[in-house]
């Protein structure tokens, strides 16, 4: 009888937000450019932030950062909390000269400062990351979270023993091969607008289902007593990990928040295709201000269904010898009744091809507006563009489906899949950042320094990452202190090429008029409490000591 109501609540609310979606988009303008790939520049603060936060909120975070919470405690919350000073800066800066250029791409945008090559170069590292790093690991994830959910391999039956393999990998290849095919539909003939709207209704499935785990999950702790009596228990047996203050052993040291976390940061929500490809969709630039700082005020919710389940999950299966990107999978199991374990599912499977459908969408959008148009065909029509873009992306969905399932590997899963992503998205986040931070706040650096700076840093961090003796170095380090080091350097590097031999004329940004520029009038005052708010949240739950007592 359970496994008949997870499994008609999953069916029920999945098939949902797809008719939903539908009738949303169904008279959408998918053969145009401006209609595929920006959602013909109508997006409002509503859509804006909900797909913003889904995108983001995927199961690398539900299951990794709960992950991370499991084996380190609160102090993970960084990746969640202090990435709202990211979005203000968002808002405040980077937005409005985006939105200026009247740009699809943050490349096009590299290519109006500097120059075509350089839009090239930081096409093809967009693209590198995407399908070598992103897809697969959203897909992985994904998977992973739905097989300790649904317990998908006592379903199989003894289908895994005639095909002669393990349970949990023939669950892992079906499950990722089913969200890459449906994610694929959903971003290859439906476009932003489509990921944009499917993205919002399973936000709020996933926000009201994250909140629903922690509550359930905080009762099962308490007893008798319920949530407060949970609540109470929690406390009292982890109150050592209820620091926001990172020691020297956890995977985020405090020093590291002012080094490469804070810059993964300001790359994530200012320059990532992925992410901030909906904000270039705004109908305004007020709204898509309005729409950052809705993103921003809902983050720091996040602790509550990205951080508290991991620690409860602790308290309830510490010493039992768990994977901690199992911990998640297996708490919701425990928790939940049957018919909210179907519904949490469609919800996760949502956060899944949101991000996978996000990540497609813009890789697609890469490859037809900066590579396809710009260098194999320049002639393109329109609607040869956005074929072209339709082939690509079935293309490396292929491969990322493929790639997905190799990453169950002991290696990576020791460090932690969360981890594991944010050193991988390092290689190519400084590099990337620092030429478009200095494009943005010079004149006169030319194009060369950014060329320079893009194949030094992805090159630099790469050698210290994989190439011994250089990546012991980087261990002592700490990879994060590494990152900013790295990124200091770079600025230096172009900055002095510029001094050296500057453009002939000064750059100056032209307003193409694709939208309004009136800014939001609140823009200044609500970034402010927002970032008034993250320092508190910080000052409430920080405990100094650890620093020196982990040493």
């Amino acid at each position: 009888m359970d496994l008949i109501l997870t499994t008609g609540s999953f069916l029920f609310f999945t098939g949902l937000v797809a008719v939903l979606t539908w009738w949303f988009t169904r008279n959408d303008d998918h053969s145009s450019m401006g209609g595929y790939f920006l959602g013909g520049r109508t997006l409002t603060f509503p859509l804006i932030a909900g797909s913003l936060l889904l995108t983001n909120l995927s199961t690398e975070q539900m299951v990794g950062l709960n992950g991370a919470a499991f084996t380190d405690g609160l102090c993970v919350m960084v990746w969640e909390v202090v990435c709202v000073v990211a979005l203000v800066f968002m808002a405040w800066f980077f937005l409005p000269k985006f939105l200026r250029s009247g740009v699809s791409t943050v490349p096009q945008y590299l290519e109006i400062r500097f120059d075509h090559q350089t839009q090239v170069i930081t096409n093809i590292i967009f693209l590198m990351a995407y399908v070598g790093i992103l897809l697969p690991i959203v897909l992985y994830t994904g998977a992973t979270g739905l097989i300790g959910i649904l317990d998908i391999p006592s379903m199989l039956g003894s289908l895994p023993e005639t095909l002669g393999l393990p349970p949990h990998s023939v669950a892992l290849w079906m499950i990722v091969w089913l969200v890459g095919i449906v994610g694929s539909i959903y971003a290859l003939f439906g476009g932003l607008r489509t990921v944009a709207v499917s993205d919002t209704l399973n936000g709020i499935g996933l926000l009201v289902g994250g909140i629903l785990i922690a509550y359930f999950a905080l009762s099962h702790l308490g007893g008798d007593g319920g949530v407060v009596a949970g609540t109470k228990t929690l406390i009292e047996d982890q109150q050592g990990r209820f620091n926001s203050i990172g020691g020297p052993e956890s995977s985020v040291p405090f020093g590291t928040v002012f080094t490469g976390v804070f810059l993964l940061f300001l790359f994530y929500w200012t320059t990532n295709q992925q992410i901030i490809q909906r904000t270039f969709g705004a109908s305004s630039l007020a709204e898509g201000q309005k729409g950052v700082l809705l993103t921003g005020a809902l983050k720091l919710l996040g602790p509550l269904y990205l951080v508290i389940p991991g620690m409860i999950a602790y308290s309830l299966f510490a010493g039992q010898d768990i994977d901690k990107d199992h911990a998640y999978g297996m708490l919701v199991n425990a928790v939940l009744p049957a018919p909210l374990t179907g519904f949490f599912a469609a919800a996760m499977i949502g956060a899944i091809l949101s991000s996978f459908n996000s990540a497609l969408n813009s890789s697609c959008t890469l490859f037809s507006v900066g590579l396809y148009k710009n260098v194999l065909k320049k002639e393109a029509s329109e609607e040869q563009v956005v074929r072209s873009g339709k082939v690509f992306g079935w293309i490396i969905a292929i491969a990322a489906m493929i790639i997905a399932p190799l990453l169950d590997h002991p290696v990576i899963k020791e460090r932690g899949i969360y981890d594991y992503l944010q050193k991988m998205n390092g290689i190519y986040f400084i590099p990337i950042f620092a030429v478009v931070l200095v494009g943005m706040l010079t004149r006169r650096v030319p194009a060369i320094a950014a060329k320079i700076g893009l194949v030094v840093g992805f090159s630099v961090i790469a050698i210290g990452y994989f190439v011994s003796p250089f990546d012991k170095i980087v261990a002592s380090l700490h990879e994060f202190h590494f990152l900013g080091i790295v990124f200091s350097w770079l600025l230096v590097l172009m900055l002095v090429i510029g001094e050296l031999h500057p453009r002939e004329t000064e750059f100056i940004q032209e307003d193409v008029g694709a939208v309004d520029m009136t800014p939001w009038r609140y823009v200044k005052p609500v970034g402010m409490v927002l970032i008034l708010i993250v320092f508190a949240i910080y000052a409430t739950f920080a405990d100094f000591s650890v620093l020196t007592s982990q040493e």
